[in-house]
């Protein structure tokens, strides 16, 4: 996995970002493809969205790899600044949501440094299990330390792929999250059909992330912070302008919350709904497995 951005993607400079990345979103939303994130390209090579940014599914998997090893150290302290402390609230409201029970087994997916998972540990208790996974060795290593030193001893941490959940069993949890990491996914209908599988008969899963503001004076507003603040707030705290970029475009990219509960009952999933947060800049997805 690779640890560093490559020099080339470096190179770009934080004015550039901050000019380019409006303009940008307005082209991209003109193009035939935006709803058809997998496409072949001349090649044979089937092609997906890095941000704006049309890439093939390895290359993307690539530099979404470069993104999160680059930004675990600082994520926590990010995510405080971006959403000036409101992420802890959208967890809360996810978490009021989840039914989770003493006892139960619990799957955090691309859980990162392990907000969620540390909450489900004291809920399920000593008889219940949490499964903390990522597939960045990074970010899930800062998890593991941060969980460890919280005395969370029910918690393993395992490397896999949301798309394939190959670790994991079918029928093997009540309770599946995934918080601010499905945007990240290069195949989402795959990566759902995974969460099906491992979810036992009756069990729940949870999608908090990024969708799309229902407000559209807010709308706007929203974007100007997201491509000038952003990507500045990530040069000066973490020294990667690039990586906040992404951020912004990726949240872009993401289906908004009609299309992401279709694909949620198209992966087998029932009785879902979504709760918009913060007039829809954050909406938290629920689906059952019958």
């Amino acid at each position: 996995m690779p640890n560093t951005a490559t020099d080339s993607q470096n190179q770009s400079q934080v004015q550039s970002a901050l000019n380019s990345g409006a303009s940008k979103k307005a082209a991209f939303n003109q193009r035939d493809d935006i709803n058809n994130p997998h496409t072949p390209d001349t090649d044979g090579l089937e092609q997906t969205h890095f941000g704006y940014k049309t890439v093939n599914k390895a290359e993307k998997q690539a530099r979404v790899a470069d993104v999160f090893t680059s930004v675990a150290k600082k994520y926590d302290i990010m995510n405080d600044l971006m959403s000036f402390g409101i992420h802890r609230l959208w967890k809360r409201f996810a978490i009021s949501l989840s039914g989770v029970r003493a006892g139960q087994k619990v799957l955090d997916i691309a859980g990162g440094t392990g907000d969620l998972a540390k909450v489900f540990s004291r809920e399920v208790g000593r008889h219940g299990h949490v499964v903390l996974s990522d597939i960045n060795a990074a970010m899930l290593e800062v998890g593991r330390e941060r969980l460890i030193n919280a005395g969370c001893n029910n918690v393993d941490f395992v490397l896999a792929n949301a798309e394939t959940l190959a670790p994991f069993d079918d029928d093997s949890f009540d309770l599946l999250t995934i918080s601010f990491g499905l945007r990240n996914v290069t195949d989402k209908d795959a990566a759902l059909r995974s969460m099906y599988r491992v979810l036992k008969p009756g069990g729940r899963l949870l999608i908090l992330e990024f969708s799309k503001p229902i407000f559209e004076p807010l709308s706007k507003a929203y974007d100007l912070y997201s491509f000038t603040a952003l990507p500045m707030m990530g040069k000066i705290v973490a020294n990667d302008a690039e990586s906040y970029q992404y951020l912004a475009e990726s949240i872009r990219m993401h289906p908004n919350q009609q299309t992401l509960k279709q694909m949620m009952q198209q992966a087998g999933f029932v009785n879902c709904d979504y709760h918009n947060l913060t007039a829809g800049i954050v909406a938290v997805h629920r689906g059952f497995k019958a």
